[in-house]
């Protein structure tokens, strides 16, 4: 088995689910006492959100390299960003260190494609619904196109992620509100819809939508156990 190594803490909730399914999927794998072999770096929030809001990328990305390469250095062999919008930076890290990184949009197009989908929505923080890097790999990468709700809604979604799900706070009111944003998604011809922050899986699950679903932690988790047992 190799040693997974977890850049977490964006936010710890979600981290939190990370490291229970990865754990929860080795079992299923390998039997009732195998657990998996992780070295999570977990960084302070409060900082990192600052700087993403006053849209200082290139410094998170020096932080996170810097992160990166720690937890090389301490062993892992596999990395995880426990984030999606942290990904904006993968392939810089990936430039830095010689251990692969697992990408979450790489993760999650494959179930998409199994699913053959070919448009999906898109459901994250603002950066993650209105820059490149995540539309724009899916696209160009794996042939998916998207399809992110409008500005007003890219405001509420943002907003609910970022002042309730990553304290853990947890509202029917938007839940109802997601699942009217997917409603609209639908209506727009999205087949699925990715949940494209670690945090929304938290509010919404399958059951509450009647298109699929891509629920980025749960993928990007099992696809590293995958990783981590393969030879």
């Amino acid at each position: 088995m190799k040693t997974i190594g977890l850049i977490g803490g964006m936010s710890w909730e979600s981290s939190l689910e990370y490291y229970r399914i990865i754990n929860k999927t080795v079992k299923e794998k390998l039997g009732e006492l195998h657990s998996c072999k992780c070295i999570m770096y977990s960084v302070d929030f409060a900082e990192i959100e600052r700087l993403q809001h006053e849209g200082e990328w290139d410094q998170l990305t020096v932080q996170l390299i810097d992160i990166a390469g720690k937890l090389e250095n301490a062993g892992a062999e596999i990395l995880v960003i426990c984030t999606n919008t942290m990904h904006k930076m993968a392939d810089e890290i990936q430039q830095n260190i010689e251990i692969p990184v697992l990408h979450i949009v790489d993760a999650t197009a494959e179930e998409i494609k199994k699913k053959k989908l070919r448009s999906v929505g898109l459901l994250g923080t603002r950066f993650t619904m209105e820059q490149d890097f995540y539309k724009g790999r899916l696209k160009e990468k794996h042939g998916i196109d998207v399809i992110v709700p409008d500005e007003r809604e890219r405001e509420i979604v943002h907003t609910i992620i970022y002042n309730e799900l990553i304290s853990g706070i947890i509202k029917d009111d938007s839940r109802k509100v997601f699942q009217n944003v997917i409603g609209n998604l639908k209506r727009q011809g999205a087949g699925g819809v990715i949940l494209g922050c670690t945090e929304i899986p938290l509010l919404i699950k399958e059951e509450d939508s009647d298109i699929p679903l891509f629920d980025t932690t749960t993928l990007h988790a099992r696809k590293a156990v995958e990783l981590a047992l393969s030879q």
